[in-house]
């Protein structure tokens, strides 16, 4: 049998490399926004490529627990459809966050003015499955699901559950379509999906 690995894993986890993907594709980036950081993993990933890490989250339990275990990182107990950061940041990213948000356009609209110009934004959420692919994907995840439990240190994450989610995949992709144009789709087992996003650079008028 292979040996169970120690790097503890969940269906969150694992999706972490496709934000630090997108980091290393991110030229020049600097900062970085983790979008309902929960217990703050993906924001200590994000710190050990980028100097300037926030994390926020609306639930101070969670930011206190992440406070208590990662240094360096800048922790905001806040919506983050409302508080002004003051800012914008070269990276923007969110995993299993979107579907607890109450509108899917104004959350897509919001993340990308939180996007420094010719940042990235990226997208790690899920969907409800409505077509023939997307349940044999589903059946693929349970497949998935049982060889990672049983060849990773499964962690069991705080944060609230939300199922069924409240969009499909195609309406998230359609709504991505018109928000944010030109956004990379992924669609995965594990019942995920992943959106990339190049915000334009800035256009220097002279």
């Amino acid at each position: 049998m292979r040996e169970r690995q120690d790097r503890p894993w969940n269906h969150n986890l694992h999706f972490h490399r496709l934000v630090m993907d997108a980091v290393a594709d991110a030229d020049g980036a600097v900062s970085a926004l983790d979008v309902g950081t929960g217990n703050g993993q993906l924001a200590a990933d994000l710190r050990g490529a980028l100097p300037d890490v926030t994390g926020v989250d609306v639930d101070s339990t969670v930011l206190a627990t992440a406070a208590a275990r990662y240094e360096g990182i800048t922790w905001v107990e806040a919506d983050v459809m409302t508080y002004d950061f003051g800012r914008t940041f070269d990276v923007v990213a969110s995993v299993a966050t979107v579907h607890h948000l109450p509108s899917l356009p104004d959350t897509f609209r919001r993340f990308a003015d939180l996007t420094s110009p010719g940042g990235v934004l990226v997208i790690v959420g899920l969907a409800r499955a409505t077509t023939l692919r997307d349940h044999l994907l589903g059946a693929a995840g349970v497949a998935q699901h049982q060889w990672y439990s049983r060849t990773r240190t499964f962690w069991h994450h705080s944060a609230p559950t939300v199922w069924p989610p409240p969009h499909s995949y195609r309406e998230v992709r359609s709504i991505a379509s018109g928000v944010l144009p030109g956004a990379r789709w992924q669609q995965f087992a594990l019942w995920r999906y992943a959106l990339t996003w190049q915000k334009p650079p800035r256009l220097d008028v002279a």
